[in-house]
């Protein structure tokens, strides 16, 4: 931890500490690219268009943000009259999780969902801080080679599902800084979710 540590070691109070958190949290937001957001939501539409399948995957706090993406991916966005956003998070099944991460290790606890799931054109939305997280990299190595289109959420330098990504959502952060990270992939879940809803509204009242 650098900037946290730092802040917190400068604040004489929770208060204070709290001040800094929310500017930096701020500043992270202001630094990031949204013509990558925009990607991804076309990325999203078109998955819609053709009927293939966004597939979500992470570990601890991303594991439970990749469970409310593909929540808000698909069911707060469904209106009647317009194609699905068809979508799963493959953090959900325990027993598929705890068989294979027992019975062949943790690290290919999403390969092997992807191995029976994934279609060519479908979508794999890897959320991982640093990006090197075995388990997340060996199934974008997978998603990649069987023609998924790949989306990276990160932190800290990217990390290696960073370059392998069609697209890079990046948040640019000292290693070991976890916390803001997270609190803007949920951010990310949110702004896109809340777009492709009132884009679809606006595609049935015009």
């Amino acid at each position: 931890m650098k900037n946290l540590t730092q802040m917190y070691q400068d604040s004489h109070t929770a208060s204070e500490f709290a001040e800094g958190y929310l500017r930096y949290l701020i500043d992270m937001l202001t630094g990031l690219t949204p013509s990558v957001i925009e990607k991804i939501i076309h990325q999203f539409e078109q998955a819609a268009q053709t009927g293939n399948m966004i597939f979500f995957i992470g570990n601890g706090g991303s594991a439970v943000t990749a469970s409310h993406f593909a929540s808000d991916m698909s069911l707060n966005t469904r209106m009647d009259g317009l194609p699905p956003i068809r979508t799963m998070s493959l953090v959900d099944n325990q027993a598929v999780l705890t068989c294979v991460a027992n019975d062949e290790g943790y690290e290919n606890i999403f390969v092997r969902q992807l191995e029976y799931l994934l279609h060519p054109g479908d979508v794999l939305v890897a959320l991982s801080v640093s990006g090197n997280s075995p388990n997340i990299v060996k199934a974008v190595e997978y998603a990649r080679e069987h023609g998924a289109v790949i989306i990276s959420c990160t932190g800290f330098s990217g990390g290696k599902i960073a370059t392998l990504a069609d697209i890079a959502f990046h948040v640019a952060t000292p290693d070991g800084e976890y916390g803001p990270v997270e609190d803007i992939f949920q951010v990310l879940d949110h702004l896109i979710y809340t777009y492709l809803r009132l884009s679809r509204i606006g595609k049935l009242t015009h």
